[in-house]
């Protein structure tokens, strides 16, 4: 698959906040001493199959953390939304994630990058995301040891599966980024899977997308 046109926000929240929202088996993982809650969208691009001729493209954005399970680093998803009713079918099928159906639109407008989102699954806690993303200056790699390479090198997740512990792994180059500038108009994602807002300014980044490829979920 390709990821694509991605941004990545993130809030610096201290570990006890997020240490209650995870499963026994899964611990925080930390940066300085802080842990951290993200939003992540981006376009899922040519998702497909290894030698299939033709893939699908849908928008997602995602809310997570950032764990370690006996000692190996990934992430953790509370929430992740998606604009096409067959892919939430099969990623909630095939991966065990806790994908949602929502409405997004996304529009570009002098390197600007409106990214809007209304989730609309039933059953599911309300959530609405509005955000313009405006990147700047040069596109760097990510160094290792760096707060980006904690935040966005990350190579597994892990989910819940009947009562516990699965997890899946992808492989990438690592991410090319650069600085962005955000103004966020709504946010409820937070509230949504019980977090208060976060008072803090966030970390932005932007990338212009790398490719991916994902295994299937297995037991941890």
């Amino acid at each position: 698959m390709e990821w694509r046109d991605v941004f990545f926000i993130h809030w610096p929240v201290d570990p006890a906040v997020v240490e209650p929202t995870l499963p026994d088996s899964l611990a925080v993982d930390t940066f300085d001493d802080r842990a951290w809650l993200g939003i992540v969208g981006f376009r899922m691009a040519d998702i497909r199959p290894r030698f299939a001729p033709l893939g699908r493209s849908f928008r997602e954005l995602n809310l997570r953390t950032y764990v370690r399970h006996d000692g190996d680093p990934g992430v953790y998803f509370y929430t992740l939304d998606a604009d096409d009713r067959l892919g939430v079918a099969i990623a909630r099928r095939l991966f065990a994630l806790p994908y949602y159906r929502a409405a997004m639109t996304v529009r570009d407008r002098g390197g600007e990058t409106r990214f809007r989102s209304e989730r609309r699954h039933s059953g599911a806690p309300p959530a609405t995301f509005d955000a313009t993303i405006d990147p700047r200056g040069e596109r760097e790699s990510v160094e290792p040891g760096t707060l980006e390479a904690f935040l966005v090198e990350r190579y597994r997740f892990f989910t819940e599966r009947r009562g516990s512990i699965a997890v899946g792994e992808i492989d990438h180059e690592p991410w090319p980024l650069q600085d962005a500038d955000v103004t966020i108009r709504d946010n409820t994602l937070f509230e949504a899977s019980g977090f208060e807002t976060a008072g803090e300014d966030p970390h932005v980044r932007y990338s212009p997308g790398i490719d991916v490829t994902a295994g299937w979920v297995r037991d941890a």
